[in-house]
């Protein structure tokens, strides 16, 4: 599939009209209308554009909708397939958002915002975490006789 007929499939399964998305992307209606059909190159900018427009990552519009469906369905019975996806960081990060769907949109919000400083405090929250997560802790039946902190199980 083309470019073209993705941008056309995410903006059908966002359910937005090729006015809508003209208007939210900040291009002309003829300019999409010709993005979809194939009739002219896409620039990069146009391209973050109507990713903004359509409020996704860029990356994803160069793969089908239904490949990222179950992160914007709350039905949890449906299987998706192994190895669908554009690339095998896109299917980590889809397989981890699974577990915790607003965290992945956190993320994802935070990275597409592109604010260094924010990016970078993002960051440093999510390494001190991984560090105390990793922080082994001692059962309080195994504790020395002179620590003096209180149960909390």
């Amino acid at each position: 599939m083309s470019i073209g007929l993705f941008i056309q499939a995410w903006r059908l399964s966002k359910n937005q009209s090729r006015e809508s998305l003209a208007i939210s992307a900040g291009i002309s209606n003829s300019l999409l209308e010709q993005i979809e059909s194939e009739e002219i190159d896409l620039s990069s900018a146009t391209l973050q554009a109507l990713a903004a427009g359509l409020r996704i990552p860029p990356g994803w519009l160069f793969d089908n909708p239904q490949s990222f469906a179950h992160l914007f369905n709350d039905g949890e019975s449906e299987e998706e397939p192994d190895g669908i996806y554009p690339d095998p960081l896109t299917e980590c990060i889809v397989a981890g958002s699974r577990m915790d769907r607003s965290l992945y949109v956190l993320l994802t919000t935070l990275v597409q915002a592109g604010d260094p400083k924010l990016l970078r405090a993002a960051e440093m929250s999510l390494r001190s975490l991984v560090k105390q997560s990793r922080q082994a802790t001692v059962p309080w039946q195994q504790r020395h006789s002179g620590h003096f902190e209180p149960p909390s199980d």
